[in-house]
């Protein structure tokens, strides 16, 4: 691993701290949903705003700890190492905290910052819809329609949005004009005509929402940044979100792996412990080959993201690697485990989950591929 900066070191290892002791034995709670779960998460936040591990990378002026990508990717990994280790420290607001702080109205901003980043409001973020490539906004059919005073009156669908089911907040992309005329605005779901149509359940779990606006009026000042901008601004939050979808899946990757290991150690058979099996090192050996390859593809786009350059090939390359990785790490402890991996006694069935659908969030590897070799082609001259 890239090495950790000696003043990250010992706040990566609270976060992993906590996370191992506070937020994993929680998962079955967490992962069930419902009153109980909200209750359950309630309670680590609190834990964690008492350990000093709250918001560590959400802006000062907002109420975090404003410390830098380049440090925070380090807690990344160890935050990540469960789906619900951001929720519980805070950090899980970030990419809505940095969009709205740069981009929303100032009304906006001082109703509503201060409390996401306290954990008071919950958000999220509806980009995708029913019978549309997620991959092609242009094709986007839900519409915002300009009202009296400014206001603007939305209509359409969106589905697969994490969170939907008990957020406050909802930033859509909608169409405001003709052709590239795209807009982000943000929604309260309390407002006439908002719902949440179902819960989507990816491979067998909960977490992804379809929301229905039908109708749902909002304010002049609820425009998030200019009226047409709004594929600028998503390609900015998504550039960010990828990268850290990638740290996380790392830390998760790592629980994997860590688990499949002591299994191997401690599964004996009637010719000896599984560790001494040469497939099972096989195993092994390639998913700490997978994972040392993948982590400094993630932390050079880390680097390029906080320097402010072009970090598209980058992304893309970490994004395509650690998705295939968090596969691979996977599938190989749940073969390791043999039948226990596949049941509810591990974390293994959820992590496999995780890197299957890896392989779509946040763009399709198809997608990747090939707008990372058609920029790699564009730089060779072929007249020389």
């Amino acid at each position: 691993m890239p090495e950790c900066p000696p003043e990250a070191a010992e706040l990566r290892g609270r976060v992993a701290a906590f996370v191992r002791e506070r937020v994993v034995p929680g998962e079955p709670v967490l992962d069930a949903g419902g009153p109980a779960a909200r209750t359950a998460l309630r309670r680590l936040q609190r834990e964690a705003k008492d350990a000093g591990l709250w918001a560590l990378p959400l802006p000062a002026e907002s109420g975090g700890k404003g410390l830098p990508l380049s440090r925070y990717a380090h807690l990344a990994e160890a935050e990540g190492a469960s789906d619900h280790g951001p929720a519980a420290l805070g950090s899980a607001s970030l990419l809505d905290v940095l969009m709205l702080g740069r981009h929303a109205t100032e009304p906006v901003r001082e109703r509503h910052l201060q409390r996401i980043a306290a954990g008071e409001l919950r958000t999220c973020y509806a980009m995708t819809e029913p019978g549309t490539p997620g991959t092609d906004p242009a094709l986007t059919a839900t519409r915002a329609e300009a009202g009296p005073g400014g206001t603007w009156t939305l209509h359409g669908r969106k589905w697969f949005i994490s969170g939907a089911g008990d957020a406050d907040l909802v930033t859509v992309l909608a169409r405001t004009g003709e052709g590239d005329d795209l807009s982000l605005l943000l929604v309260p779901t309390s407002a006439p005509g908002f719902s949440v149509l179902r819960e989507l359940p990816v491979l067998g779990t909960g977490g992804q929402w379809e929301i229905a606006l039908d109708g749902v009026t909002v304010p002049a000042d609820h425009l998030v940044g200019e009226r047409g901008r709004a594929l600028r601004i998503a390609g900015e939050r998504l550039r960010l979100g990828r990268v850290l979808r990638c740290l996380r899946w790392l830390g998760q990757a790592e629980r994997a792996f860590d688990l499949m290991c002591a299994r191997a150690r401690s599964r004996t058979q009637t010719a000896g412990p599984l560790a001494d099996r040469q497939l099972v090192q096989q195993l092994v050996f390639d998913s700490l080959l997978a994972i040392r390859t993948t982590r400094p593809l993630v932390y050079e786009a880390v680097a390029r993201l906080e320097a402010g350059d072009d970090a598209r090939v980058e992304t893309g390359l970490a994004k395509v690697a650690a998705a295939r990785m968090l596969q691979q790490v996977a599938d190989a402890a749940i073969q390791v485990y043999g039948a226990a991996g596949l049941g509810p006694d591990t974390a293994l069935p959820g992590l496999f989950r995780t890197g299957r659908a890896a392989r779509l969030l946040d763009g399709p590897d198809e997608l990747h591929i090939a707008s990372v070799a058609r920029r790699v082609l564009r730089t060779y001259d072929v007249t020389s």
